[in-house]
């Protein structure tokens, strides 16, 4: 590159020494064919000089795409050791951030400022050089406004620095935020919390906005320094002309001048100064995200700690002897097998990463109803996957009704359990298909004693009946939700899993829908989202990282500081829920489970 660099130099030095040349020696000397022969060498400079140009563009690729791939190797390595090292607070859309956003500017930035310092360097040693070929006093003329606009452009780039990064960070934050309440409309949407929400987005809005107005004020600064050293030259060479002339400066010499400063030097001095103070500034600001490497501690393995014994009510052993039982179930549970037992279970997402759960044991009865809380990302989802057998314990064990729930239970058992993930599955077929799916020889007073229990008579009715054709597309993830939920009430499941499958319908709906589930012959295990969820159960599961506890509702309030600061962020949140619901048109509230959005698209309820 900076061979071809070098021709552009050449074309840039021949461009104004080739018109002083063909004015001084060829038409001021009345020898026209001297000047059209320096004016074709003039001509074929530029030919050159355009050429080699097309050959650096050639060769950028080279420079840049090994620059790219490298800041993704070092961005997917970051989020990798952070998600490793503290799994519970990964933050995955900043690292998304890294590698398509902020990685393109990084890309565009380095790219354009090679290009345009390349160019300036090679174009003003080819223009001074040329300069003080003409006449030496040139340089003295048009080298201080120059410098002084450089050092006014230079002296911006600490305040501009800070400027950039606190507006990178306030979009990486509005970026994380954004997930999230995306991600959580439907929580959003029944803790009454858009108020708060859109505060504090509204605030990190504002952030961005103050910062840009700060970057736009120190632009206007830059482009006063861009002024200075881009015209004060041009203005003190015209200034300085009839002292130079007097000096002996040619008129060819003055004219070669004028054509270094205006087609040369002062556009390379115009795009340095733009590159710089724009993609320089972000591509500096973007590194630093690449460049730190945050001191991780190491991930903790589960047998790199002995396992502990701590005190009932605060280890991560959960233990079905507790000294303050459940209330009694509906049916008798003595001399019965457990319904689910997990014993030492230790479950990691990968090897080498952080337990989710570690050394946990519960013993869920028969008839019994758990249902399990926690920080978003603690292992609610991880603990029903287990039950369910879809995923496999690292250490200890999982049974459900005597059996393994993994791969290692029996070749074809009955169906001992259904798990309703949050997105529920409904396919196209009659609304009896849908219900019947895990117990296909359901009668029709089955099909209709569910529908009424859980209140899906309008529904259904809608849709035509139980023979009515269902298209998911046309079903609100609330409906999809109604169906999936007969679904698992019409199964012969004696343990119904359902991980917040009750998340999109509004609170009457959704108490309704658990009570008629906890009357179900069986045992019930629900994550939550909701306050009132926890006051149904007999006992409420929660988990704080590879910490739990497992407890009625009233003994969790004084030993539990997490369940705590859970249930008073519910009930504040339950009461801003209620005054929103009082300013909200009844028939809004009675379709809110019934309008989740379009499309019903998901992992399937599953059974086995």
């Amino acid at each position: 590159m900076s061979g071809w660099s070098l021709l552009e130099s050449g074309q840039t030095f021949l461009g104004g020494y080739g018109v002083a040349r063909s004015l001084d020696d060829g038409f001021l000397a009345s020898r026209t064919s001297t000047g059209l022969l320096w004016l074709c060498v003039t001509a074929g400079a530029t030919l050159l000089g355009g050429f080699a140009v097309r050959q650096v563009f050639r060769c950028l690729a080279d420079l840049v795409e090994p620059f790219r791939d490298g800041l993704m190797r070092r961005a997917v390595d970051q989020a990798l050791r952070a998600a490793l090292a503290e799994p519970a607070r990964a933050d995955p859309t900043a690292a998304v951030s890294r590698l398509t956003h902020q990685t393109e500017i990084a890309r565009d930035s380095f790219a354009g400022l090679v290009l345009t310092a390349r160019s300036f360097v090679f174009t003003t040693a080819g223009a001074l050089l040329g300069m003080a070929s003409l006449d030496p006093a040139l340089l003295i003329v048009v080298l201080p406004p120059l410098l002084a606009g450089l050092i006014l452009f230079l002296s911006t780039f600490p305040p501009m620095a800070v400027a950039q990064r606190a507006y990178l960070d306030a979009d990486e934050a509005l970026s994380a935020l954004s997930g999230q309440v995306a991600a959580g409309l439907r929580d959003v949407a029944a803790c009454g919390a858009r108020t708060r929400i859109a505060a504090e987005v509204g605030r990190l809005i504002a952030v961005q906005a103050r910062l840009s107005r700060r970057l736009a004020r120190w632009t206007a600064v830059r482009s006063f320094a861009l002024g200075v050293a881009g015209r004060l030259p041009l203005v003190a060479l015209l200034a300085a002309t009839p002292l130079l002339l007097k000096g002996g400066l040619t008129a060819g010499a003055l004219l070669g001048a004028l054509t270094y400063l205006v087609q040369a030097l002062l556009p390379a001095l115009h795009a340095l100064m733009t590159a710089v103070g724009t993609a320089g500034t972000r591509l500096l600001v973007v590194l630093e995200r690449f460049t730190d490497q945050p001191d991780y501690p190491a991930p903790a393995t589960p047998t790199a700690q002995p396992p502990v014994e701590p005190p009932a009510h605060t280890s991560g052993r959960i233990s079905a002897d507790d000294p303050r039982p459940a209330r009694p179930a509906r049916s008798g549970r003595s001399g019965r097998i457990p319904a689910a037992e997990l014993r030492g279970v230790t479950f990691a997402y990968g090897t080498g990463a952080r337990s989710v759960l570690r050394e946990l044991d519960l013993t869920l009865e028969v008839g019994e109803h758990l249902v399990v809380v926690g920080p978003s990302g603690i292992g609610k989802s991880t603990l029903t996957s287990l039950l369910a057998g879809t995923l496999t314990p690292d250490a200890g064990s999982v049974r459900v009704a005597g059996a393994p729930a993994g791969p290692d239970g029996p070749a074809h058992p009955q169906l001992r359990r259904a798990l309703l993930p949050q997105r529920a599955y409904v396919f196209s077929g009659t609304v009896s298909e849908n219900l019947a799916y895990f117990r296909p020889d359901a009668s029709r007073a089955d099909l209709e004693r569910a529908t009424r229990l859980l209140g899906l008579e309008d529904l259904v009715r809608r849709l035509g009946g139980l023979h009515g054709r269902v298209d998911p597309r046309l079903l609100s993830l609330g409906e999809c939700q109604q169906l999936a939920v007969g679904r698992a009430y019409v199964s012969p499941a004696p343990l119904l899993l359902l991980d917040e499958a009750t998340c999109h319908l509004d609170p009457e709906t959704e108490e309704r829908t658990e009570r008629v589930l906890a009357e179900r012959p069986g045992t019930l295990v629900l994550v939550a989202h909701r306050i009132s969820s926890a006051l149904r159960a007999d006992r409420v599961l929660v988990l704080d990282g590879d910490r739990a506890l497992c407890a009625p509702h009233d003994a969790l309030l004084s030993e539990s500081e997490l369940y705590r600061d859970l249930v008073g962020t519910w009930y504040h949140d339950s009461e801003s829920a209620a005054q929103e619901r009082e300013s909200t048109p009844a028939s809004e509230r009675r379709a809110h489970g019934g309008v989740g959005g379009p499309g019903c698209e998901g992992t399937p309820a599953q059974a086995s």
